[in-house]
This record gives structure tokens, C-alpha cells and sequence, in this order.
């Protein structure tokens, strides 16, 4: 069995930490023989039979993040970033570890997970609003800032599941990003949409850094980590490789896979 393992969560407190990640672990079963059909697989379940072993998608990783600083986290497909935020966010859970967060979240892992594809984008907006914690009225409110944002005027009643993975990401993100809040979480939100749409959202979170958010920022983009972030994490394989300046890390990444 792992240590205590739990996520404390402060809508404020006196601290100067926004994160702290203190020796997590985060480890997953995964089955070690294949299972063909459904029955087969509940029938092992049953008599016990299914037999798993363990994989750790992070191993003893800590981090501190100060309120207002912005974080790369760099690494290969694989080495555990993606896991790391959803930690952060409180999708996952440490199997070892704890983790510590004062001040909301805005996470943009995964743009447009709440929609519904045989609804409207106006539909829409109200529904992935609520997924997100938002009730009808705040969202009427913001409504005109949302659509504008993500420049859908012209396809407010046209059913998600028409729409360009480009323009549904566009709406994804601008209504995650409706409120200001003291943590953005980016997950290769860039990566998705055309340049424009990618300035667009660098100038959002821009702003939202000058108002005093702390970033915590994954992109296989190194120069944009560089751009964006003053400090780095190099994940590799569940391990933290090594952790500061922005450009050290990056650097010293990219000299690793260049053999």
C-alpha cells in the first residue's frame, strides 16, 4: 500500500507557494495479459484471475511554483507532463505524495471535453459553462465576451460535431478562460488551430499573467516555453531530470535528444 495520499485544495491562503508538489507518486495497473472479448475479461474479474502490473507514470516528483510564475514543463511523449497536470488539477490522485494548491484553476487540458456534439455551439457554451462550475446566469453574462472571443457568430446554431477541430478548440478555450483565475493550467492548447488563433491565445494568457496568474505550461515548442515561462521542469520517463531557469532546462532537453 502507498503513504497518505490526498490533494489540499485553499481558495486563498497566506502562503507564496500557488503549488506544491511534494515526493509524488502516481502509479497505474495496467493488465499484463491480453483479454480478447468483455466476457473473458469480467470472468477472470470475477475469479480473480486478471492478473496486472504496475506502472509508475510518476515517480517521487516534486515541484514548487510561486504565485504570479510561469512554468514549462518539458519532455518526450510519454514522460509523465499530462499526468502531472491532471495531478495539479485534482483528476488524479498521488498514489505516493501529496500535492497542495492555493488559489481556482483554469485548466485547458482538454479543449471542449464537456461539449455535446449533436448540440448547438449556443447550447453548448451553457452546458461545458456548467461541466466547468459555471451556473446559466454567468454565462448569460458572459456570453457575447465567449462568442466573440472564439469569432463564431456565424455558427452559434450549428451543431458541434460540424465544426472544424480548429473552431471547436477556439470555443474551448475561450470559455475556459471567461473567468480570472489565480492558476492556468495550458496542456498543448497552442498546438490546435491555425497561427492566428495561437497569437490570439498567447495575448489571453498574457494578460491573465499580468494580472498576476501563475502558468503552468506543457508544449513541444521549446522556443514558446522559452518565451512564455521563466522557469522549467524536465520530465523523463516519471522522472524530474531536472528543474530551473527556463533556458538551462530547455537547453540542456535538447541536447539530451540530440544524443
Amino acid at each position: 500500500m502507498g503513504n497518505s495520499s490526498y490533494i489540499n485544495r485553499h481558495k486563498d491562503g497566506k502562503t507564496d507557494y500557488a503549488v506544491v508538489v511534494d515526493h509524488a507518486t502516481v502509479r497505474f495497473n495496467m493488465a499484463s495479459e491480453r483479454i480478447d472479448n468483455l466476457k473473458e475479461y469480467f470472468v477472470k474479474l470475477v475469479k480473480r484471475e486478471l492478473m496486472f502490473k504496475e506502472f509508475l507514470a510518476l515517480k517521487d516528483v516534486s515541484l514548487k511554483v510561486r504565485k504570479g510564475e510561469a512554468w514549462g514543463i518539458v519532455g518526450t511523449n510519454g514522460s509523465g507532463k499530462s499526468t502531472l497536470l491532471k495531478l495539479i488539477c485534482g483528476i488524479l490522485k498521488p498514489y505516493q505524495g501529496t500535492v497542495t494548491v492555493h488559489g481556482a484553476i483554469a485548466p485547458l487540458i482538454e479543449l471542449g471535453a464537456g461539449f455535446d456534439g449533436e448540440l448547438t455551439a449556443r447550447e453548448n457554451i451553457y452546458l461545458n459553462g456548467a461541466v466547468l462550475g459555471y451556473d446559466e446566469k454567468y454565462m448569460g453574462r458572459h456570453f457575447d465576451e465567449i462568442v466573440g472571443f472564439a469569432e463564431l457568430q456565424d455558427f452559434l446554431d450549428m451543431p458541434i460535431k460540424n465544426y472544424s477541430s480548429g473552431m471547436a478548440a477556439r470555443l474551448g478555450f475561450a470559455i475556459a478562460t471567461v473567468v480570472e483565475p489565480d492558476i492556468l493550467i495550458c496542456d498543448e492548447v497552442l498546438a490546435v488551430g491555425d497561427y492566428a488563433f495561437q497569437q490570439k491565445c498567447e495575448r489571453k494568457m498574457k494578460q491573465m499573467r499580468e494580472r498576476g496568474a501563475t502558468l503552468l505550461y506543457v508544449s513541444h515548442s521549446i522556443e514558446s516555453v522559452k518565451e512564455v515561462c521563466g522557469h522549467a521542469l524536465w520530465l523523463d520517463r516519471g522522472i524530474a531530470r531536472m528543474c530551473g531557469a527556463a533556458d538551462e532546462v530547455c537547453d540542456a532537453y535538447i541536447k539530451s535528444l540530440k544524443g
